[in-house]
């Protein structure tokens, strides 16, 4: 059941396995295992990276197939450009890895705020 969510999830978002699970910081055959149903109990800490990746509420990958009303995190006052997403992904398939880009991202903050500054 978390498995099928999970990877419904992913799909309705064009994410692939890889991309969630390098955006998440999890193993992808974790990952691929959850998603099939092999592996049915993730840790509560495997769901919240998941989920936060996915842009829902915990509970929502928890709930039963009864029909639940799944709590959905809101949406972004604005979306990402499909451009953006397009370099994000290329980052990830050449192999960028998130920590890789939050240090470019702090150097290029650093270089700004000293041409503010100078």
């Amino acid at each position: 059941m978390i498995g099928k969510r999970v990877k419904q999830l992913r799909l309705e978002r064009g994410i692939s396995l890889s991309e969630l699970a390098e955006c998440a910081g999890v193993a992808k055959s974790y990952l691929s295992m959850i998603e099939r149903d092999i592996q049915t109990n993730p840790s509560i800490h495997f769901l919240e990276k998941i989920a936060k990746v996915l842009r829902v509420n915990v509970q929502f990958l928890l709930l039963s197939e009864r029909g639940d009303n799944p709590h959905r995190l809101p949406e972004e006052k604005e979306s990402l450009p499909s451009e953006w997403i397009q370099l994000i992904r290329s980052a990830i398939r050449s192999g960028v890895s998130k920590s890789s880009m939050e240090e470019f991202i702090a150097c290029q903050q650093r270089e700004m705020r000293s041409k503010h500054t100078t």
